[in-house]
């Protein structure tokens, strides 16, 4: 039956377009026919006020073989009558898609003459916005008319509603054209087809009851027309001999779900039906189940939601459905594999769930099949494998977990295979390879393991291949090389291993190759120059060695070369330069050295150049200048020198946006960038550039970001300077020998987001144009030579600054309240200062506040106000702080450095301190704290650095130390009370370098297990630095390093060292009431560079094996009860600098060595039985011996032959080695070259070497 419903309601739409075609079928008889006199000119006038760009209309004239108007295009005649029945002008398509050979003009009002007119087309014209004519509702015969998409405008003129014996009218896609009223539609009672989609109706609130009054209705396109939604009950569709068959209402976004009744009117007989893109916003009805005769059902886009409905597998005849884009939930019903006529279905983009039903393999006339961004889960059906006609299947941004079933190898007419972003893991199936239809692969975005199999290359058709973001190993497939019709291939983020294969040049159809963040390593093979229509080559993020093979030039089709943060050595090849057309470059980030090539010079077309972060050397070629095209050059972090040209990169005037020359040695004077219109970075930090900055840097009006710092500029910066900058909002220019003199009254054109002026003379006030600046995110003014209070209007500046910085000035006053200045900051340093008062409220989203050297005093509860979980580094030393330490550190819990050395604390270490479990460093030296270390201390399991030195602590070092801190490097309790002995337990500290307890009481003897100080044994890194983030949210953060620092007690003196902390290497056990013997263990600890056991009661040897510490500059073991000799291995440092052996009981004779006689005598005195050298009191029986002076007659005649062959053999070695070395010098140019070099180098050793000489002698005449 409902077979029978759907071939009848086809055959009635068949009728329409028949009945459309039956002017035209008597073509043959134009030979005969003649059109009348009266329509011929009817027609040429129509055509007089055309406008005919394409000649369409030429045949049409009164020339003598053109009087015959039915032969016309366009025109029809009655074969009967010969007048004009049909005219036929639609625009015909151009080779462009959307572009028309179109009529324009007016249409005139001759075409009433046509009387007989019964189809009138002229869509796709362009009629430039003139009204629809009225008067066109005059031609009463007209049975189809067709005036779509011709560009009208105004309203739809309701006098077409005379037009009764219309069947079809088509005035679709004139969206400037508009109807507020469709009362007139009554009147065509024999009307089939209406297309008024893109016409807006938006005041049409009755549309439904005027369509309901044509009761032979077969087609209706109401899509796009701004349909208000239905607000009273529609009318009954009655008197249908011909019900609606299409209709399509989509992308009427105010048609809601009320529309329903009015659509199910229709159920029985619709056949095509789309809504998609309103706004229904409610569930789908089981009533859809009725429509037994539609074959196309669009629903998409329709805000729908809740389950879909079992009563869809009633639509046995449904070929086509989309319920995309919607919020639809639950399964997908089992009642789907019913629906055995579909060929295309889509449900992506909703929020489906469960598994795939296995009755899905039950479609077995499905050609596309799209599931993609939903949550289903489970694994993928063997059933797909039953699926003959599939072509098309996207499962993609799902929750799909098992492994790519093998059953998809039967799919052999499937072309695309899209499984990307789901929760897949195995391997590939090797049954792919069967898949000989595929051409389009993406397994990417998986957890898929194991290897590529070799039967991916057995694709034939393969156009396509993602296998990124997976886990996939080994090497990549040989095999590849056969896949002729590869033009895409992506195995990026992988963990693919070897090296590339010469295979892989084989890809002649290759377009794109991307390799990215694997674990590739070997050479870029030479073979990827035959690579000829390759267009990308993306390899970054790997391990590739070697250099860039020279066949890279043969790749002339390349626009994308990108191999950065790989191991590339050797030069740049020169072929590169044969690549004409390349936009991008980029080969940063890796161990490229030489210059960079001129032939780069040659790359015409190339926009973005990244050679940054290698260890290229020499000037920048001037042919760069070539590059007009450019807008991108990034050359920072190499070695590059030499001046820049003031005419540098002046063809790419235009073009240049970004220029990145930071971090090299470029020498001379920053060029005026004059006329660069659309340079919005320039960045030249960090190089040795001199002179003033010239003034029309200033001109450049699209610079978003100027960064200068740490230079040698000098001069002064005005108004001229920033002038026409109104789009800056970044300028640096900081550690120069800057000095602003800008005006009080100075209004700058720009608001700055970053403002950093570091050693820049701003001073000794404020300046009064920073009072402008509503937007700053970080402020640093830091050691501006500012001596000022900070005036009421700065805070106005730091609500939105996350960076805030004005350290090292000499700033008075006192601060505001911190947390009601600032919003959200991250970062606040105002140390260095002559700040006092209290320690202000601080800011909760704070992560580093540094006011140390201040003159600050009182107590720091105010700590205890805020809860600041953001924390990470307060210092607060060198003022005068006072009071008890709180108890409140659980506030701060995420605190990684904590400085509060050099106050006036007193009072016990709290024990809430414990709570501090990230805390990396922690220095309360030189306070008055007392008691002892609290037992909470052992839960701050990463601190690395611990200072309590000069303080009143006292009690036993506690032996939880050694088994709490794994990470300890520095451990300082000197000049405190401790007592008893040192504990076995810290010998677990491996990683400590400096241990410092000296001038406590400590007794006992000194532990044998020192040596398990590995980290005393090992070369140390220069710094102690902790690398963190600091934050205040997900948006905000900034890397920073923080340098930790430590007073060591050096030769007598106490020294700070940084930057250089990480070389010493140190043990102070000085001043304490140890006993026994130096145990000989310490001498294992090869990088020890400062060793001091004096002031104790050490008795004994000094071990034999001294000697074996090289690396040690200071040795003190004085005023202790030590005897024996010195032993002579002690001679054997070279590095020894400072030493002293006195006021112990050493004996016999200092042994000889250039270093010990060098000393002062204090380093031995108080030995009484110790002599030599440099003491006065000579060792028995160390007599000089008077050597004879008198030779006999044969000595002399002996000696008078030595010297002869001596002066003979200095003369020889001199002509030979003079000539022999000159005269190489001079012949080959290579040899010169290297010999000067080496000289230079010589000289520069000899010159630092002098240096320290010199250092180490001023430092020892201080002692």
């Amino acid at each position: 039956m409902a077979s029978r419903s759907f071939q009848y309601f086809l055959v009635s739409f068949l009728v329409v377009l028949v009945l459309s075609a039956k002017p035209g079928l008597g073509t043959a008889v134009r030979k005969v026919t003649r059109c009348t006199e009266r329509e011929r000119q009817a027609l040429l006038h129509f055509k007089h006020r055309l406008v005919d760009d394409h000649g369409l209309l030429s045949s049409w004239g009164d020339e003598q073989d053109k009087k015959d108007c039915c032969r016309w295009r366009g025109v029809h005649c009655s074969k009967r009558s010969s007048h004009v029945v049909k005219l036929h002008l639609p625009a015909p398509p151009t080779e462009f898609d959307g572009v028309y050979q179109s009529l324009r003009g007016q249409i005139s009002p001759s075409l009433l003459e046509l009387e007989h007119l019964t189809h009138l087309d002229l869509s796709f014209n362009d009629f430039e916005g003139i009204p629809m004519p009225s008067f066109l509702a005059s031609l009463t015969k007209m049975q189809h008319l067709n005036l779509s998409h011709a560009n009208f405008t105004g309203s739809l003129p309701t006098q077409l509603g005379n037009l009764s014996n219309l069947l079809s009218l088509d005035l679709s896609l004139n969206e400037d054209l508009h109807s507020g009223n469709l009362e007139w539609l009554s009147h065509l009672s024999s009307l089939r087809l209406l297309d008024l989609s893109h016409v807006s109706m938006s005041k049409a609130t009755h549309w439904s009851q005027a369509i309901n009054k044509l009761p032979y209705l077969i087609h209706l396109n109401l899509g796009d027309c701004n349909l208000p939604p239905l607000t009273t009950p529609s009318l009954s569709h009655v008197n249908s001999s011909a019900p609606l068959a299409f209709l399509d209402l989509s992308d009427n976004y105010d048609l809601a779900s009320s529309v329903y009744p009015w659509v199910f009117n229709f159920s029985t007989t619709l056949v095509h039906l789309s809504i998609s893109k309103s706004n229904l916003n409610c569930l789908i009805p089981d009533a859809y189940g009725n429509m037994i005769s539609l074959a196309y059902l669009d629903l998409r886009a329709c805000a729908l939601k809740g389950e879909i409905p079992e009563s869809f597998g009633n639509m046995s005849s449904l070929t086509y459905l989309d319920l995309s884009e919607n919020q639809l939930q639950g399964a997908i019903p089992d009642a789907f594999g019913n629906m055995r006529s579909l060929k295309y279905l889509d449900l992506s983009q909703n929020q489906l769930q469960g598994s795939i039903p296995n009755t899905v393999g039950n479609l077995a006339s499905l050609e596309r099949l799209y599931l993609l961004v939903n949550r289903l889960r489970g694994s993928i059906p063997e059933a797909f494998g039953n699926m003959s006609s599939l072509t098309y299947l996207d499962l993609s941004s799902n929750q799909l977990q098992g492994s790519v079933p093998e059953a998809f190898g039967s799919m052999t007419s499937l072309s695309e295979l899209h499984l990307s972003s789901n929760r897949l893991h195995g391997s590939i199936p090797e049954a792919l390879g069967n898949m000989s239809s595929l051409k389009y692969l993406d397994l990417s975005s998986n957890q898929l393991q194991g290897s590529i199999p070799d039967t991916v290359g057995n694709l034939p058709s393969l156009e396509r291949l993602y296998l990124s973001k997976n886990l996939l190993q080994g090497s990549i497939p040989k095999a590849f090389g056969n896949m002729s019709a590869l033009t895409y291939l992506d195995l990026s983020h992988n963990q693919l291993q070897g090296s590339i294969s010469d295979e892989l040049g084989n890809m002649t159809s290759l377009t794109e190759l991307l390799l990215s963040q694997n674990q590739l390593q070997g050479s870029i093979p030479d073979t990827v120059g035959n690579m000829i229509s390759l267009e990308v080559l993306y390899l970054p993020d790997n391990q590739l060695q070697g250099s860039i093979p020279d066949t890279v030039g043969n790749m002339i089709s390349l626009e994308v070369l990108y191999l950065p943060d790989n191991q590339l050595q050797g030069s740049i090849p020169d072929t590169i330069g044969s690549m004409v057309s390349l936009q991008v470059l980029s080969l940063h980030g890796n161990q490229l050295s030489g210059s960079i090539p001129d032939t780069v010079g040659n790359l015409t077309f190339l926009e973005e150049l990244y050679l940054d972060e290698n260890k290229l050397e020499g000037e920048i070629p001037k042919s760069l200048g070539n590059l007009c095209s450019l807008q991108v050059l990034d050359l920072h972090g190499n070695n590059l020198s030499g001046q820049l040209p003031q005419d540098f990169l002046a063809c790419a005037n235009d073009t240049l946006e970004r220029l990145l020359l930071f971090d090299n040695q470029l020498r001379g004077s920053v060029p005026h960038f004059t006329g660069f219109s659309s340079l919005q970075v320039l960045s030249l930090r960090l190089n040795q550039l001199n002179g003033t900055l010239p003034k029309s840097i200033g001109h450049l009006a699209t610079l978003a970001e100027l960064d200068i710092r740490s230079n040698s500029l000098q001069g002064t910066i005005s108004e001229a300077h920033l002038f026409h900058l109104s789009e800056l909002y970044l300028l640096d220019l900081s550690s120069n020998s800057l000095t602003f003199n800008i005006s009080l009254e100075w209004v700058p054109p720009f608001q700055l987001a970053s403002l950093l002026l570091a050693s820049s003379k701003l001073g000794p006030r404020f300046p009064c144009w920073l009072r402008t600046q509503k937007y700053l995110i970080e402020i640093d003014i830091s050691n501006s030579e500012i001596s000022d209070a900070i005036p009421d209007w700065f805070w106005n500046l730091t609500s939105n600054a996350n960076t805030f910085n004005i350290s090292n000035n000499q700033i008075t006053g006192t601060l505001p309240n911190l947390s009601s200045k600032f919003d959200y900051p991250l970062y606040i340093d105002m140390s260095s200062n002559f700040l006092e008062s209290s320690i202000p409220r601080l800011p909760a989203s704070l992560s580093l506040l540094d006011l140390s050297n201040n003159k600050f005093s009182g107590s720091i509860s105010t700590l205890c106000a805020v809860s600041s979980p953001y924390l990470v580094h307060l210092d607060l030393s060198n003022n005068s702080l006072t009071g008890e330490l709180p108890e409140c550190w659980p506030h701060l819990k995420n605190l990684i450095v904590l400085n509060l050395e050099n106050n006036q604390f007193s009072g016990k270490i709290p024990t809430s301190l414990g709570s501090l479990q990230s805390i990396q460093t922690l220095h309360l030296r030189n306070n008055n704290l007392s008691g002892g270390m609290p037992l909470s201390l052992k839960n701050c399991k990463s601190l690395r650095f611990i200072d309590l030195g000069k303080n009143r602590l006292s009690g036993k070092i506690p032996p939880w130390i050694g088994g709490s801190f794994p990470r300890l490097m520095v451990l300082n309790l000197r000049s405190n009370i401790f007592s008893g002995s040192i504990c076995l337990e810290l010998c677990q500290l491996k990683k400590l370098q400096i241990l410092d307890l000296s001038s406590n009481n400590m007794s006992g003897t000194i532990p044998r297990c020192l040596s398990n100080f590995t980290a005393m044994i090992e070369k140390g890194s220069l710094t102690i630095v902790y690398n963190f983030s600091l934050h205040n949210s997900p948006m905000w953060y900034i890397h920073r390093a923080y340098v930790d620092s430590e007073l060591v007690k050096w030769k007598g003196r106490e020294f700070e060292y940084k930057n250089t902390l990480g070389l010493v290497k140190s043990i102070d056990l000085s001043s304490n009431k140890l006993m026994g013997e130096i145990p000989k263990e310490v001498t294992t600890l090869l990088e020890l560079v400062s060793l001091n056991f004096s002031r104790n009661n050490l008795t004994g040897l000094i071990p034999t094996t001294i000697g074996q510490l090289k690396s040690l500059d200071v040795l003190d073991l004085s005023r202790n009860q030590l005897i024996g000799e010195i032993p002579t291995s002690l001679s054997e440092i070279d590095r020894l600098s400072t030493l002293d052996l006195s006021n112990n009981n050493l004996s016999g004779k200092i042994p000889r060595g250039t270093q010990l006689q060098s000393f002062n005598t204090s380093a031995y005195e108080g030995n009484p039985t110790l002599c030599g050298l440099p003491l006065l009191k000579k060792c028995q029986g160390d007599r000089a011996k008077e050597a004879s002076n008198t030779y006999s007659h044969e000595d002399n005649i002996q000696q008078d032959g030595n010297d002869l062959w001596f002066y003979v053999s200095i003369t020889f070695g001199f002509i030979v080695g003079f000539w022999g070395v000159c005269g190489t010098l001079v012949l080959n140019n290579s040899w010169r070259y290297s010999y000067f070099q080496f000289l230079n180098k010589i000289k520069d050793w000899f010159y630092v070497t002098t240096i320290i000489n010199i250092a180490r002698l001023q430092r020892g005449l201080q002692r």
